[in-house]
């Protein structure tokens, strides 16, 4: 290597010891390499060719580019060793063909001619029927309704034709493709449910509604932008993402068969196609989920797809806006999650409310029929057939025989010591390596390998993320090596790990093991983005075998030819029959595999309680609401607040539709009382029921909530408002606003542990594990504003050093379980603070002994619950409160400091990133815009988590990866540089930015005519970006949507003898400022009309419109007042 320059960077130092190591170097390597002598880690090299500042922008000529600096890299290192190799156990086939059974010689290829693949079709499958047989096959039939364009956009995502269950299933029934009547269905997982989901949807919202009202001369306006929505619920994250993006390549380009209507008529007449947004002709899709980077609402989008919570928020706001009518359907999937003991009472109230409209809503939902007064269909087809097997002692047996063998030998009394069948279908030889002497390992290896080795991809669920990170080291070992895969194949698998490697988070050790060979492992304890990438290239091939955990069974979407279960636990609990028939359902995929395979893998003591599993039917569904009185507390308190039900009598109604009344009803039947007496029993039944309502109402007025009327209804309190919008438990609520109010009087503000306290939340922290240790060396680095707040809250260092020595944080009463949750938020307020203080999450997590994505999941659950912090504030009236709050939740989001926060709108630029930009002279958007982008290489380098690079060749992709990246952010800070400059420019020059046209008209009763009263202009001043590239579309919308609420909402008409006036107001907003490769720049009409005014305090604030909009500085509370004859807007 003499005689060739290399690169590196050092960390600070003294120019006396980066001397001392130069010369090592140069002793070592025959070369100088980089070094640093600032008071900072800087990028500087020793080359001939002159280098300009970092910042400055070079020229782009071939002259310059010779000079450009090259990546920097570190003393090589070679590419991780892969580790020790390891033989996998031979599967030996013991049935032979003339012994097999007759069940069984119609799918066992092993029965079959000597030398087939045991991959090759098992059995003779019956083709589908396809729409050549059956014309109604096709969605393209006339009998759905759905346009040219969107049939267009599933041929090409691989639908041409649907299942007959699908067909049975929206055809049965007149009124459910009319969506008239609400639909009940379940089917095997991999049927085909979401496809029927997805149909009633579409067809639903591409319904004409062009809202259009007038007189007869056919002078009109719309009332307001009334749009049919679409809502989907879904249980996780990660299944919320997957389906936005699968949704907008369906609706891509599919235009609303409104739009023609909706853009031919405005009110000053025809309205040619150019006036109007492009987001007006297309279907939106957005997804609501915690952590997503824009603030969408209810007007939005056309189909949402929300997680639980979202999705009650959302109905919640609808139903107080008297929008609600607007949803025409909702989607709750995994309703058999009703019955969950965390989350699943929030569906049974989504419901409930649902039920007690009076409009039409089609809901589409696995629970009884007889609840939702809705049409039931049930199938058990599934297109993919699936061989379900037990793995015992090493011995494979058929489940289905396994289950009648294995009682037939039960000769023995005890259980446990069962007689196995004397003859297993397939026998895994035991293995001489001592990390496989487990049997049950040495199958889950074994099998692995097998399936992977014959091309098609394994997926293993283990009982813990120990286990898991275990598992996949271990198959690593018995795979194919690089050398001896296909080019292609190894060539993706390094540009994995390089791409994991770019990550802020560095390469997991791991996983630089397991990757290079095709396995790879996935649990909650990694990041998002590391769980994105390996499900990513899992789905594509590119790894054979994914490692995951047993509880993200029903979170992942990830089919597999063979599913293979360890043990079928979680930590040492088995499994429950509904979580196994989620990961067997992972098993073979419509289009890629002919069958799916079933392995459990179980140990001797086992196998009885494997079976009983295997075998076992769902439990029943069953209500919350009475585990936990809390529960019922907080559903009266929503319908309440909404005033959905506001007396005694109507909140008696609401109770008789949730599903905890049905189920009392019902059990008189189960229990076989005679129908004469079922009535009589009922009501003996129903009276615990109405005593625990009552309870609960009396609850509610004595904590606050919730207050009685003159005339006995109840009315919500400011402090219940404030719950129900924040949606806190009232337990909670209680506990939050008990510390708010003692901090409004003595609030530390001269730093940030205060505000970080506040944004941890107090739902989320029983399982918080405290490294005591950490806590006490923390305390002691507190600064006099820290240890105020320390003592502030009543923690005891007294308490901390005794729990330090071994001591247990009793939690047996209220008290005492309300002081120890106040010591586990404070925990993670010190982890929030670093986060905020620009310390990687890996850095965080080594430093509190936490996993990566734990911390991970901690700030994106703290920004929601934040938000939910202010919006709790403003609907106290306590703005000064919510002005500190909203101040922090910038930096919260980008994980830096206040001096970062412009860098941090770039893309790819967060936290320790922005500050390594900083460090090396990039402190303006415009300089990183104006940045050749392979100069930024250097500088991402240097902000990596580790910078030992691979040998030559993985270096090379390092760097392509770096040099993406950098691409990535120059055209990111342009677009945000080049809109600066727009605006800068319109200062220069005098002129005005985006000028809003605000139109006053009035209805005029009478004669049914529109009249122009006023015209009033004002000048939008320095409206900012957005500035991320891959939520551009979602930015647009949510722009819109926000203009639409705030000038619809926040005004007051006046009022003749009581009655409103019926002043009608409608906006034309011209040259409104945005990214520019979203929004041509062309006049747009926003119209809309009167919707029913916020009167109560806490509505649309000047904070929220900010960051609706991204204003910079734009004071309308005081510059859009105007007055109009009979219309006054507040803003």
């Amino acid at each position: 290597m003499a005689g060739t320059l290399h690169f590196g960077l050092w960390q600070q130092t003294s120019e006396q010891a980066v001397r001392q190591r130069q010369r090592q170097q140069q002793s070592s390597y025959g070369a100088v390499t980089a070094i640093s002598t600032g008071p900072r880690t800087t990028v500087v090299t020793t080359t001939e060719v002159a280098t300009s500042a970092a910042g400055i922008k070079r020229s782009h000529d071939s002259s310059s580019e010779a000079g450009l600096m090259p990546p920097p890299t570190k003393k090589r290192a070679a590419l991780p060793s892969l580790p020790a190799r390891l033989a996998a156990s031979a599967i030996d086939e013991v049935v032979s063909v003339g012994s097999a059974p007759a069940s069984s010689t119609q799918n066992r290829l092993s029965w079959l001619a000597p030398g087939s693949s045991e991959y090759s079709q098992r059995r003779t499958i019956s083709a589908t029927p396809t729409a050549a047989a059956n014309p109604k096959l096709s969605l393209a039939h006339p009998c759905y309704g759905l346009p040219p364009a969107l049939i267009a956009n599933f041929v090409a995502l691989g639908i041409c034709s649907i299942y007959p269950w699908q067909m049975h299933c929206l055809l049965s029934h007149h009124s459910i493709l009319a969506g008239k009547r609400n639909l009940v269905y379940a089917a095997p997982t991999g049927g085909g449910k979401s496809l029927v989901a997805d149909v009633l949807m579409l067809r639903q919202v591409l319904q004409s509604n062009d809202g259009i009202v007038g007189n007869n001369t056919g002078a009109g306006f719309r009332d307001f932008r009334r749009r049919s929505k679409a809502l989907l619920v879904l249980p996780f994250v990660a299944l919320v993402q997957e389906k936005v993006r699968w949704l907008r390549r369906v609706v891509a380009g599919v235009p609303r068969s409104d739009a023609q209507s909706i853009g031919s008529q405005t009110a000053n007449g025809p309205s040619t196609s150019w006036q109007r947004h492009p987001a007006e002709d297309t279907v939106r899709v957005v997804g609501f989920f915690g952590g997503a980077k824009i603030r969408a609402t209810w007007a939005d989008f056309d189909i949402g797809v929300a997680t639980i919570e979202k999705a009650n928020a959302l109905i919640n706001t609808a139903i107080d806006d008297g929008t609600i009518s607007d949803l025409k359907v909702i989607v709750l999937d995994e309703l058999h999650m009703v019955d969950d003991s965390h989350r699943g009472y929030i569906f049974e109230l989504m419901a409930t409310k649902l039920l007690c409209l009076d409009h039409s809503v089609q809901i589409n939902m696995d629970l009884l029929a007889t609840w939702l007064r809705a049409y039931s269909y049930e199938t058990r087809y599934r297109p993919i057939p699936i061989e379900e097997h037990l793995v015992y002692d090493g011995e494979i047996y058929v489940a289905e025989e396994a289950n009648r063998r294995f009682l037939d030998a039960l000769t023995i009394p005890d259980k446990k010591e069962t007689a196995a069948p004397t003859q297993p279908l397939r026998i895994i030889q035991p293995s001489g390596h001592r990390e496989l002497q487990d049997s049950v390992t040495n199958a889950v290896v074994s099998l692995a390998n097998e399936t992977a080795r014959s091309g098609y991809g394994a997926l293993v669920f283990s009982s813990s993320r120990a286990a898991s990170e275990s598992d996949a080291l271990l198959i690593s070992r018995v795979m194919p090596t690089p050398a001896e895969v296909d080019p292609a194949v190894s060539e993706a698998r390094l540009d994995l790990v390089s791409t994991l490697r770019g990550l802020n988070t560095g390469l997991d050790s791991v996983l630089s093991q397991t990757v290079p060979v095709g396995v790879a492992f996935h649990h909650a304890g990694m990041t998002t983005e590391e769980r994105d990438l390996i499900a990513n290239a899992y789905d594509n091939g590119v790894l054979k075998v994914c490692v995951a955990t047993c509880g993200l069974a029903a979170g992942i979407n990830l089919p597999a030819r063979r599913v293979i279960l360890h043990n079928a636990r979680m930590g040492r609990e088995l499994i429950g029959p509904a979580m196994l028939r989620q990961m067997r359902g992972r098993a073979g995929r419509k289009g890629k595999d002919e069958v799916g395979e079933t392995y459990l893998c179980c140990r001797g003591a086992d196998v009885d309680d494997m079976l009983d599993l295997m075998h076992a039917e769902l439990p029943h569904i069953s209500s919350c609401l009475q585990e936990d009185k809390r529960r019922l507390q907080r559903a009266l308190l929503e319908v309440i607040t909404v005033r959905l039900a506001t007396s005694p009598e109507s909140v008696h109604a609401y109770v008789e539709k949730t599903l905890l009344y049905h189920s009392v009803v019902n059990s008189c039947a189960d229990d076989g009382i005679p129908a004469n007496d079922g009535q009589t029993a009922a009501k003996a039944d129903l009276q615990p029921l109405w005593a625990d309502v009552e309870t609960s109402l009396e609850t509610l007025q004595r904590m606050g909530f919730v207050s009685k009327g003159e005339f006995g209804d109840y009315e919500p309190t400011r402090f219940g408002k404030a719950v129900v919008a924040s949606a806190l438990d009232p337990e909670d609520a209680v506990f939050i606003h008990s510390e708010l109010e003692r901090a409004l009087q003595a609030f530390v503000l001269d730093g940030e542990m205060h505000v970080l306290y506040t944004f941890t939340p107090v739902h989320d922290t029983i399982g918080t594990a405290i490294n005591w240790r950490r806590f006490w060396e923390e305390m002691e680095q507190l600064d006099e504003s820290g240890l105020r707040v320390l003592h502030f809250l009543g923690l005891k260092p007294s308490i901390i050093s005794k729990m330090l020595r071994g001591g247990t944080l009793k939690e047996s009463t209220p008290e005492e379980k309300e002081t120890a949750r106040i010591y586990r938020r404070f925990y993670l307020a010190l982890q929030l603070r670093d986060l905020c203080n620009e310390m990687p999450i890996h850095r965080v997590a080594q430093k509190y002994d936490s996993p990566r994505g734990a911390v991970q999941n901690l700030e994106q659950t703290c920004e929601g619950f934040a938000a939910g912090m202010i919006k709790f504030c403003e609907h106290m009236d306590w703005g000064a409160m919510a002005s500190v709050l909203e101040h922090f939740v910038d930096r919260l989001k980008a994980g830096a400091k206040a001096d970062l926060l412009a860098l941090a709108k770039i893309a790819f630029v967060k936290s320790r990133t922005a500050r390594v930009f900083w460090e090396n002279g990039f402190k303006t958007v415009a300089t990183v815009a104006n940045t050749d982008p392979r100069e930024l290489v250097p500088v991402l380098m240097q902000a990596q988590a580790s910078k030992v690079l691979f040998e030559d060749r993985n270096d090379d992709k390092f760097q392509e990866t770096l040099l993406e990246k950098a691409r990535i952010i120059t055209e990111s800070a342009n677009r945000i540089w080049q809109l600066g400059s727009r605006i800068d420019g319109c200062y220069e020059s005098g002129r005005d930015l985006a000028p809003l046209e605000l139109r006053f008209l009035r209805l005029d009763h009478s004669s049914c005519e529109v009249k122009q009263e006023s015209v009033e202009t004002w000048a939008l001043s320095a409206a900012g970006p957005i500035t991320d590239t891959s939520f551009a579309l979602e930015a647009i919308f949510s722009i819109e949507g926000k203009l639409l609420e705030m000038k619809s909402r926040d005004y007051y008409g006046n009022t003749e003898q009581g009655k409103p006036a019926g002043a009608l107001a409608i906006i034309e907003a011209k040259n409104f400022w945005a990214r520019e490769d979203a929004i041509d720049g062309a006049l747009q009409n926003v119209d809309f009309g009167l919707l029913r005014p916020v009167v109560q305090p806490g509505g649309i604030s000047y904070g929220r419109l900010r960051e609706a909009f991204e204003l910079l500085r734009l004071a309308l509370a005081t510059e859009l007042g105007t007055e109009a004859k009979g219309l006054k807007i507040f803003l």
